[in-house]
């Protein structure tokens, strides 16, 4: 299977490639608009700034492509929030617009941000990506910003307030949480991506 890893310049590229290549699939990084569109799965990585990855897909020409793209993709963190049409961050930013959302900073409630370490994940809907992953399950998080509860959601967290863990819209899926960081739990979350 072609399995594509966008290449947002970010850190956290490589621990994605090896959680993926740990399933027996061999995935490439690349911003190759080509390459992109000739795959079967694509994952959409992100950590830092909407601002920087958002340049930064904008140099490589493929902001326009990614809202076109017809097969299964999984945004993951940052990924997730920039398929919302709107970012909070760096004093407002537009984003691909493929969900109808703001992606608002966490109202913590005077719990400390970024929201940093392991925490559950409460389904909203039955789903092919849950498959073997039992609901309440833990997963690591680290972000200071989310998507609210909205007609997208498939799952839900808590941290002072709730907000999405899980979205899907179409062919586009996303998770606040970093499954290639999460053990065993998120290595069967990106098998039942794969696999679906």
């Amino acid at each position: 299977m072609d399995i594509v890893i966008i290449n947002t310049g970010c850190a956290n590229l490589t621990s994605i490639q090896v959680a993926i290549q740990q399933l027996g699939y061999n995935p490439i990084v690349t911003s190759d608009p080509s390459l992109i569109m000739q795959s079967k799965k694509i994952f959409l990585p992100g950590v830092g700034t909407a601002l920087s990855v958002m340049n930064f897909l904008y140099k490589k020409n493929i902001i326009d492509l990614i809202p076109k793209l017809k097969q299964n993709i999984l945004g993951i963190c940052l990924g997730m929030q920039l398929f919302c049409n709107f970012s909070e961050e760096s004093n407002g930013i537009d984003t691909l617009g493929i969900i109808q959302s703001s992606v608002l900073r966490l109202k913590s409630n005077n719990l400390p941000l970024p929201h940093i370490g392991w925490n559950r994940i409460f389904f909203n809907k039955e789903h092919t990506l849950f498959k073997n992953i039992p609901n309440y399950s833990r997963f690591y998080f680290v972000h200071s910003y989310a998507i609210p509860v909205n007609k997208y959601t498939l799952s839900t967290t808590n941290y002072g307030i709730n907000f999405s863990s899980v979205i899907q819209k179409d062919n586009f899926f996303g998770v606040q949480f970093h499954p290639e960081k999460s053990g065993k739990i998120g290595s069967q979350f990106l098998k039942n991506f794969l696999e679906m």
